[in-house]
């Protein structure tokens, strides 16, 4: 269903419309001789709607982007009086937007324009130069429609992603702070009421040890009062000071809320306890970083978190079903995110599953 609606979006209707109404041009130039035309045409249809199946393999795309263009000039050849085929270069133009930055694209559109000029002029067209600026303004509307719709699209990604860290940073951040606002309590209620309870015991131990109120039930029954009061005492504090840990979970999937791919698996062990900020706070980034690098590079749907506890310290594995590599580079984030590990007294470790997926590994001191 996902891959559907992908087929689908509109850039995709779009160009099967632009194809279709230039195929129908055709038929005023090609009598009798529709086939091929259709047969490019559908070419020329089938490697856009390919282009959504690769969206991580740049040869791939290119490869693709190629095969476009060629059919898109074989069918200017072909129809050069009529000059209708050269729109298929505004929709062309309009891909390479959204894969390349504007100097690569404006580049690619000068080539591809020669080309076109070169093809109408080869084949008789009577003003080749005319045709080429009608379809020059198009490009260039194309590219730029396209270019700020990416850039646009861009800002929004990045905004969600600041967003779902500023809100993955405050729960860990409340939780830490109600874990603070516990062991206050619990020191509280151990160095004042406590004490003071522990006073009145004594003191009534002593009223009951005086032979003129000796044989008084009510001094018993209070004794016993107060001791029953400061064993409940006892155990709340102890309660209050139980390490809870922080809450790792709604953190993690805070993260990944704004992301629609790949999908958060998440499985924390129950003996798993982070009380400290700043090695939740690393755990954190490290899973960050395996979500961008998977939604960015990988093209994968689907990530797997795994948080268990191992002697005194956290493993951490991360994997995806995407594709990655056979030989493993580290970029930017995971080289940082191996210092910062290594900062806490901690190590990670990059493989590649069997599947062919970037596997990642890491112990925190907990």
């Amino acid at each position: 269903m996902g891959r559907l609606r992908e087929l689908l979006k509109p850039m995709n209707l779009a160009a099967a419309i632009t194809v279709a109404a230039v195929g129908l041009g055709l038929r005023y130039d090609l009598a009798g001789s529709m086939a091929p035309a259709w047969t490019l045409l559908g070419v020329f249809l089938a490697a856009l709607l390919a282009l959504d199946l690769v969206p991580h393999r740049p040869l791939a795309r290119a490869a693709l982007y190629l095969l476009q263009a060629g059919c898109a000039f074989v069918l200017i050849a072909m129809a050069a009086r009529t000059g209708i085929a050269p729109i298929l270069t505004v929709v062309l133009i309009a891909e390479l937007a959204m894969d390349y930055r504007p100097r690569t694209v404006l580049l690619l559109a000068a080539l591809m324009d020669a080309g076109v000029y070169l093809v109408l002029a080869l084949s008789g067209h009577a003003r080749p130069e005319l045709q080429l600026m009608l379809y020059l303004g198009f490009q260039a509307f194309a590219a730029l429609t396209t270019y700020y719709a990416r850039s646009a699209e861009q800002a929004r990604d990045r905004l969600a992603r600041v967003n779902a860290d500023l809100l993955a940073t405050r729960a860990l951040l409340a939780d830490s702070a109600r874990d603070s606002e516990r062991l206050r309590m619990a020191r509280e209620l151990h160095d004042v009421a406590g004490h003071k309870l522990t006073a009145l015991t004594l003191n009534l131990r002593a009223l009951a040890a005086d032979p003129r109120l000796a044989g008084h039930a009510e001094l018993d029954v209070a004794e016993r009062l107060a001791g029953e009061l400061l064993g409940d005492l006892r155990g709340v504090v102890q309660a209050l000071r139980d390490e809870r840990g922080l809450d790792l979970g709604t953190a993690l999937r805070a993260l990944a809320a704004p992301l629609p791919r790949p999908a958060l698996r998440l499985r924390i062990a129950e003996d798993v306890r982070v009380a400290d900020p700043d090695t939740a706070e690393t755990l954190l980034r490290l899973v960050q970083e395996a979500l961008t690098n998977s939604a960015r590079h990988a093209g994968a749907a689907q990530l797997w978190v795994t948080v268990a506890r191992e002697g005194a310290a956290l493993r951490i594995r991360v994997e995806d079903d995407g594709r990655c590599p056979a030989a493993l580079r580290e970029g930017n984030g995971l080289a940082g995110m191996r210092e910062r590990i290594a900062a806490h007294g901690g190590e990670l470790r990059l493989e590649r599953s069997p599947a062919g997926a970037l596997r990642i590994e890491a112990s925190l001191p907990a």
